[in-house]
């Protein structure tokens, strides 16, 4: 599991890169399919996913993990909606990580999205 950190360095969810997107309290909230995150309730396209950047619609960033520098992207096609995986079982929470140093503004500015909100989009 990968801690996600909103642009202010606050822990708000973990990635279990290449499947899915879990909030601070191990609910499942997005699933990845295609280089995209998917809303797990409603099953609407969230933005893409570039290793650990999850992105709004725009291809600005949302929520970025520490290993590796947020990044931006110009606005990307919506893709077809995938089918829906089966819900994954809520894994242990794991230790909660060191906040990580602020990082520097991405090409593009980041997403004026809270992660609830990325998540509602």
């Amino acid at each position: 599991m990968e801690p996600l950190f909103s642009k202010d360095c606050d822990l708000v969810g973990w990635l279990d890169p290449g499947h899915n997107i879990f909030d601070t309290n191990m609910e499942y909230v997005a699933f990845i399919s295609g280089g995209h995150a998917w809303s797990a309730t409603s099953g609407n396209w969230l933005g893409s996913i570039d290793y650990t950047t999850a992105r709004d619609k725009r291809g600005c960033p949302v929520l970025f993990s520490p290993g590796h520098p947020a990044t931006g992207t110009s606005v990307p096609p919506i893709p077809s909606r995938p089918a829906r995986p089966s819900r994954p079982s809520r894994p242990s929470r794991p230790s909660t990580p060191s906040r990580p140093s602020r990082q520097s503004t991405p090409a593009g500015g980041w997403s004026k999205l809270s992660f609830r909100d990325w998540l509602a989009s």
